[in-house]
């Protein structure tokens, strides 16, 4: 199914929603976006910038849609051309993620970096296919692939069927690391109220949480953006199969659920780091009042062997049980002063 050449490519051809061709050359793309009832998919990963613009210029790509394909940091979106549908979308994935219970014994080890790892995936939407642009091959299309071979029935729908696979595979996607990052902040939450105090480990988690957050917001928000353009060009890319109308629905309900998923997370992220700060003070004020506690205690010995040291006479001045006396004073007050603060909760 790969030619080797400018990069990998991978093709794939359908008819009625069967396979019927793998592995076909980019010579054949224009012929067969022209076969009826032929729907194809070809997947360019770091393509020459020269054969791309060749089979541009061959399938009529717009120039614009073309250096967006190939240029870092756009965003996702959908732009609709003469032609073809132009889709800029982000696949994500969380390195290290599915934090288990044993994960928060990693928390000290040292490491702020963010662990969320996304790809772009641009892709020209053609009435009878679809091509797909990578920078990278960090990304595994075969789970999109599997994704549209395993409904033959609904590919017989046109490339709406196709479109509609790969924005879900991608929204699954985020899905997935949104678990990955909720279960996460659960076990910080868990951390968070730790008898031991581990207050470097929760600044650290919680820096990087936050990071990998904004860093998934960009990509998960505009998604509502790309699936509502979708929605308004289908007609002119697929004669809008009304049969499609639910999946496309369910889609759009999925990146909305991501999205408020991820805000309320942003804000849990938030308040957690908030309330680390206020536990912070809090146990400040506890370890000042056990200071001033066991402060008063040390001053009771000193002041009464300040009192009995002056050069005049005193209750046991010059005798033995004076010393025993003293001692007794001391002992007596400053078990009296702990007692009260330890009711207090002082100490």
């Amino acid at each position: 199914m790969d030619n080797t050449g400018a990069g990998r490519i991978t093709s794939c051809r359908w008819e009625h929603g069967k396979v019927v061709d793998e592995g076909f050359p980019l010579e054949d793309v224009s012929e067969l976006l022209g076969r009826e009832g032929s729907l194809i998919w070809v997947d360019l990963c770091e393509p020459d910038h020269a054969g791309l613009r060749a089979l541009a210029q061959e399938l009529g790509l717009d120039p614009h849609a073309v250096e967006d394909a190939v240029s870092a940091g756009e965003r996702p979106k959908a732009t609709r051309h003469a032609k073809h549908t132009f889709l800029t979308v982000y696949a994500t994935r969380l390195e290290g993620g599915g934090d288990t219970a044993g994960a928060v014994e990693d928390l000290d080890a040292p490491g702020r970096e963010s662990r969320l790892r996304t790809t772009r995936i641009s892709a020209f939407v053609l009435p009878g296919g679809i091509i797909t642009v990578r920078g990278r091959d960090d990304y595994d299309m075969q789970q999109v692939l599997d994704r549209w071979n395993d409904d033959p029935q609904l590919l017989q729908l046109g490339v709406g069927a196709l479109v509609h696979g790969l924005l879900d595979t991608v929204v699954d996607g985020h899905f997935e690391a949104i678990q990955q990052l909720d279960d996460a902040i659960e076990q910080l939450e868990d951390l968070l109220f730790d008898e031991r105090g581990r207050m470097h480990a929760v600044q650290v988690r919680t820096y990087r949480l936050r990071k990998e957050l904004v860093e998934l917001r960009r990509v998960v928000l505009p998604m509502r953006d790309v699936v509502n353009a979708v929605l308004r060009h289908r007609g002119e890319l697929d004669q809008r199969h009304t049969e499609l109308d639910g999946f496309y629905d369910d889609l759009y309900d999925h990146v909305l659920r991501a999205a408020e998923w991820t805000e309320s997370l942003r804000d849990m992220v938030t308040t957690i780091f908030e309330t680390n700060l206020s536990l912070q003070d809090a146990r400040l004020n506890t370890v000042m009042k056990k200071l001033t506690g066991w402060a008063a205690i040390i001053a009771v010995p000193t002041a009464v062997t300040g009192w009995f040291g002056q050069n005049v006479p005193y209750p046991g001045f010059g005798r033995p049980w004076g010393v025993l006396f003293s001692a007794a004073v001391i002992a007596g007050v400053a078990v009296t002063l702990y007692g009260v603060f330890r009711r207090k909760n002082w100490i």
